[in-house]
């Protein structure tokens, strides 16, 4: 009978981390990480930027090589596609119908990126990036130059603009909303980083809604707006959100609510099996549940869900955190700062740095942009947001203040 053990569907951060994370702990089994792309455990953040411009290679930012993988004893298993959950045998299904047994499930599989529905001819030359493969294939059609218009004024699609105008591409951004990163970035920072992209020549087209994709006479691509605009496009973009990957938990019966619904110890509701990283909806701490997609979540869940698929029996307490970095810019939100009730600014050389208090005067969230120098009053700023700490809002105004001081 084939041994029992750890089995992993998702070899991204999230289930790379955890794979590393149970030999950390000193488990001896069975390790099975599968997953549906080629390559190794690797980091997402740098495809949009740094692998893309030919500052870095994929060796850079992979942190579970398979060399490293082997002598941990941890089987890869990619690319291949696990199919389907068999709870009552404690089993996975690959798409091939081989079966593998474990004695506790990690679904780790992440998110893809919403698609556009397009005609095939025109399908295929649309970009997307969530993947290696994809960054891969936008950073070969970027390099010869041209027109690239991006669909999406939200993370990925800013980060691609900056790293297509530093390639010497001119760059049209679509946005849908009255001004970019609405869902995710206070107005006074994202208006900072509008005007940076324009300052870099790059053309924002905001409330605007794309009615039809098509291929131009010189077999190029034409984008129509519902104004009546046409682009012309050498390189399409779209950047339009993401979806969790549950469908494996959906059809095995697992709650499923914006993501594969979890408990604060990253357990679904089968004890055998968690999940975690961008597909788990977790309890976010004021009686609903979050999704979030971001590097510092992904690998903390998925260190944490390991200890816990060993017994570790602990709560995931980590605040929500994400940057982004856009020409010489760095962008960081952390906490909640959609549940603020008030701004409280406190001055930075060459950036800003805002505390979001809500109505009872608490702290619940920062965010930030600026240039390298800033960084160390982020960092202070978050750590007096993860200590549950509420300084006066003059103190946090104040920059004569030490915000170190304030955190004894």
């Amino acid at each position: 009978m084939q041994q029992r053990g750890m089995v992993i569907v998702g070899a991204g951060q999230t289930g790379g981390r955890a794979a590393l994370t149970l030999r950390e702990q000193g488990y001896d089994g069975r390790i099975v990480l599968i997953g549906d792309e080629p390559a190794p455990p690797y980091e997402r953040p740098p495809l949009s930027k740094a692998f893309l411009t030919g500052k870095a290679e994929a060796a850079a930012f992979t942190f579970a090589a398979e060399d490293a993988l082997r002598k941990a004893g941890i089987e890869l298993r990619a690319p291949a596609r696990a199919a389907a959950i068999d709870r009552g045998r404690q089993e996975i299904v690959l798409a091939g119908g081989e079966r593998i047994p474990y004695d506790r499930l990690l679904l780790a599989t992440g998110r893809a990126a919403r698609r556009l529905p397009l005609a095939p001819a025109v399908a295929d030359r649309v970009h997307y990036l969530r993947t290696l493969a994809d960054a891969d294939r936008l950073k070969q059609g970027l390099a010869r130059g041209g027109d690239l218009v991006v669909i999406g004024g939200g993370f990925i699609g800013l980060e691609v603009a900056a790293s297509a105008v530093a390639l010497g591409c001119r760059v049209t951004v679509v946005e849908l909303a009255p001004r970019l990163l609405a869902r995710a970035v206070p107005v006074p920072l994202a208006e900072i980083v509008a005007a940076r992209h324009r300052a870099a020549g790059v053309e924002l087209i905001l409330n605007a809604t794309v009615r039809a994709l098509g291929v131009a006479e010189g077999g190029g691509l034409r984008v129509e707006l519902l104004d009546g605009r046409v682009l012309a496009a050498d390189h399409v973009l779209a950047g339009i959100g993401a979806v969790p990957r549950d469908r494996l938990a959906a059809e095995a019966g697992l709650p499923v609510d914006g993501g594969i619904v979890v408990d604060a110890m990253l357990a679904t509701s089968d004890p055998m099996i968690f999940a975690a990283g961008d597909v788990c909806a977790f309890p976010c701490g004021n009686g609903g549940l979050a999704r979030l997609e971001a590097w510092k979540n992904a690998d903390a869940q998925g260190a944490l869900a390991a200890r816990n698929m060993l017994g570790a029996g602990e709560a995931y307490r980590e605040l929500p955190w994400f940057w982004s970095d856009q020409y010489e810019l760095t962008l960081q939100v952390a906490g909640w700062p959609e549940r603020g009730a008030r701004l409280v600014e406190r001055s930075v050389p060459g950036g800003r740095l805002l505390f979001h208090l809500d109505a009872a005067a608490r702290l619940v969230g920062v965010s930030s942009i600026g240039p390298a120098s800033v960084a160390k009053e982020v960092l202070l700023a978050r750590m007096l947001l993860e200590r549950g700490l509420s300084p006066a809002a003059a103190q946090l105004a104040d920059p004569a203040q030490k915000l170190k001081a304030l955190l004894r």
